[in-house]
């Protein structure tokens, strides 16, 4: 979900590894040369979803990264399929409550510019939770801990995840 971290826990996680880091929104920006709520205004949110899948196959054939996806890039089954087959995912879960304290003065988030967001955010949780759960190969709640302190837990059950599966 928007607000949750994704971006910054994957860019600490990803040095941590020794990784390349990238965040889908950010080469769609990079691509296209605007943000991703110029394409929202322009394309609808369609349209932004049919590049939003484009670049996540291109992402997804990379080795040896950490990637984060934008939000809703799991209501595509498709996405879905790809980033359980492609990777291992992990949802840094957060509350609806606590995403809009994060994301309440953010104005780059087209999903959010409706008369009443908080809602929207609560709306967008009931729809996306469980898609998420579907996907995700670890379920981290992100609660109110510095980013360092997430990383750290990430780092060690990322760890035991690996002596799991060796």
């Amino acid at each position: 979900m928007m607000g949750a971290g994704k971006t910054t826990v994957g860019r600490l996680l990803a040095r941590h590894l020794g990784k390349l880091f990238y965040d889908c929104d950010h080469e769609i920006e990079a691509r296209t040369g605007v943000r991703v709520s110029v394409i929202f205004e322009i394309e609808g949110e369609q349209g932004f979803r049919k590049r939003e899948a484009e670049e996540l196959r291109r992402l997804a054939a990379l080795d040896q990264v950490v990637l984060a996806t934008g939000g809703g890039a799991v209501l595509d089954s498709l996405n879905r399929t790809l980033l359980t087959e492609r990777g291992f995912v992990i949802y840094l879960h957060a509350l609806p409550k606590d995403l809009w304290h994060r994301t309440r003065h953010d104005n780059s988030r087209p999903l959010l510019d409706t008369p009443d967001p908080r809602t929207r955010v609560e709306e967008l949780y009931r729809i996306r939770d469980s898609l998420y759960r579907e996907v995700a190969d670890l379920v981290v709640d992100t609660g109110r801990q510095s980013v360092n302190v997430l990383v750290k837990r990430l780092l060690t059950k990322l760890g035991a995840q690996c002596k799991l599966s060796a």
